[in-house]
């Protein structure tokens, strides 16, 4: 049976996204799997260079069935890379952690093939049932019509909406601050607040139902 895994937003927490792709794994059996990862790999936590390593590293050995998608602190690093503003901006939304897992004063000392693989990066992946995206969709426009912005950054109409979209919309940005997954009718939120010292959250589905079947999480090591 097929199984996709989607995984909230890491961002440097590689201890724990390590722990829950070997979890993810060991679900998905020796069937035809999907793992995706729904952005924001980088910024605030501990190992974002480690993190996009690891990711690069999976995507070697099966690209087409690891799909990692872009978030909006990818886009504030590429932004980075093209004038002082928005390079205070990325500063002011938890570069530095970033900046000193790569040994780099400014974003141009990123390796050009991180930022080459950050730009392949799509905002989103639909397989039918569920509609894979970081932040989530404007309620007001159709799912092939969203704007860039929006799939990246929304938070307001989207979490209130209990607007039907055609689909399951899987997304994190958003951090719970229970920890638990919000699961609501027409949504799925699995950014469970990693960085912030919760669990690394992944949901698991199947090709029958969009709802998930189960989570799995792991809680960050306490030294």
């Amino acid at each position: 049976m097929s199984k996709t895994h989607a995984v909230g937003d890491v961002h440097g927490c590689l201890d724990q996204l390590e722990r829950l792709v070997e979890l993810c794994e060991r679900d998905a059996g020796e069937g035809r799997s999907k793992l995706i990862f729904l952005g924001d790999y980088i910024d605030r936590g501990p190992d974002s260079r480690g993190v996009i390593e690891f990711l690069m590293d999976l995507q070697k050995w099966s690209p087409d069935e690891i799909i990692c998608l872009r978030g909006n602190h990818e886009d504030l690093l590429l932004a980075a890379l093209e004038g002082e503003d928005a390079e205070l901006n990325w500063r002011q939304n938890g570069a530095q952690s970033t900046l000193e897992s790569y040994k780099a004063k400014t974003p141009r000392y990123v390796p050009l093939k991180h930022i080459d693989w950050i730009r392949s990066l799509p905002l989103y992946h639909d397989d039918g049932m569920r509609f894979f995206v970081h932040a989530g969709v404007h309620p007001d426009k159709p799912l092939d019509l969203q704007r860039r912005r929006d799939l990246l950054w929304i938070r307001e109409p989207f979490l209130s909406s209990d607007k039907d979209f055609g689909r399951l919309i899987v997304h994190g940005h958003t951090p719970i601050p229970s920890g638990n997954p919000d699961q609501r009718i027409n949504r799925l939120n699995i950014d469970t607040g990693a960085v912030y010292g919760r669990d690394l959250t992944a949901a698991a589905f199947d090709a029958h139902v969009a709802a998930p079947l189960r989570f799995f999480s792991t809680s960050p090591i306490r030294n």
